[in-house]
């Protein structure tokens, strides 16, 4: 841990703390660098009494599926994937403002009933600091689902995060924040799957011509490109 400042390595011992304290965890991992980072360093204090489990969906592109699913064997993380259906909830499907809430409520029922099938004690997520203030009505289904956010909890920020996972030799240490596909399509107007589909093709098309960062807006027969 060389080249740390003292207060990041502080942060990391009440981190590691607070894991083995935890004694056993399903991390629900999306394939971001604070998820990412939360399954690592669980791996390393806790090894397969932490699981790692990445949510597969319509809205998740399958570039990101296909990274986290060889990022998972490159470090070996006790890591399982599974389906979740939030598309067909017509809470979610009608895209209100609080859609993230009815998408982190899906996700956790299926950890909560992963973690009581498997014997772990706590289920958790990616949330940091820095996550705080922000719009984030997937928190309050955390809060419901008495999920925990170890990261918060050791007061790591975001930029912490980051240079954790470069030292750990992470790939997703500058990994972009990364939001579902849905997001790019407009509060009140429906998700669909095709809707989804076709932003998938759009951005897959534009990343194959040499673009990292792209989100094409569904806007009906007009789509607005954000590079």
């Amino acid at each position: 841990m060389s080249g740390m400042s003292p207060e990041v390595l502080e942060k990391v011992d009440v981190l590691k703390n607070i894991l083995e304290e935890m004694g056993s965890l399903v991390i629900g991992m999306s394939g971001g660098v604070d998820s990412v980072l939360l399954a690592y360093l669980a791996s390393q204090v806790l090894g397969v009494r932490a699981l790692a489990v990445t949510a597969d969906s319509p809205s998740l592109p399958r570039r990101e599926l296909a990274e986290t699913v060889l990022l998972a064997e490159q470090f070996g993380f006790n890591h399982q994937l599974i389906q979740t259906a939030e598309v067909s909830d017509p809470r979610y499907s009608t895209n209100p403002v609080n859609r993230c809430y009815y998408c982190k409520n899906e996700l956790f029922d299926h950890l909560d009933e992963i973690a009581r099938k498997g014997n772990f004690r706590w289920v958790c997520y990616g949330e940091n600091v820095d996550d705080q203030g922000d719009h984030r009505p997937g928190g309050i289904a955390a809060q419901e689902h008495k999920v925990r956010a170890p990261l918060k909890e050791a007061g790591l920020t975001k930029d912490d995060i980051r240079t954790l996972a470069q030292h750990f030799g992470l790939p997703v240490w500058n990994k972009p924040a990364m939001a579902c596909l849905a997001s790019r399509i407009p509060y009140g107007s429906m998700i669909t799957e095709e809707k989804l589909g076709a932003v998938h093709a759009a951005e897959r098309a534009l990343s194959a011509e040499g673009f990292s960062q792209v989100r094409v807006r569904h806007h009906g027969s007009v789509a607005r490109i954000e590079v």
